[in-house]
């Protein structure tokens, strides 16, 4: 048994969480927020047989898609100014970052 857990952005969250259970997958969702866009995401849990990993792997990416997005740059509050951009930059976001970790024991009650 396997535990998936995919980090997606909150734009996709929704799309992926129907897709899943149209498919049969169970997945916990939790609330999370990233750390180099401070920007809300959603972080799924979903354990699976081994057999199935493939297939959640593929409900993920097909619901996932990657985008640009601008994004406005912070000031640098003390540090160094020399390296900091003032005007809006695009940069990719979206998709999912995924782990794929081995489960010694489940148990539901």
């Amino acid at each position: 048994m396997k535990m998936i857990v995919a980090v997606v952005q909150d734009k996709d969250s929704s799309h992926l969480s129907q897709a899943l259970v149209e498919n049969g997958f169970r997945a916990t969702k939790l609330a999370s927020t990233g750390g180099f866009l401070k920007a809300g995401n959603t972080t799924f849990m979903i354990g699976v047989e081994d057999e199935k990993v493939d297939d959640v792997l593929a409900v993920i990416k097909d619901n996932c898609q990657s985008r640009k997005q601008m994004m406005a740059p912070m000031s640098p509050m003390g540090g160094n100014a020399d390296s900091y951009v003032p005007y809006p930059v695009d940069v990719q976001v979206g998709g999912a970052t995924v782990f794929i970790l081995p489960v010694d024991r489940f148990e539901q009650f």
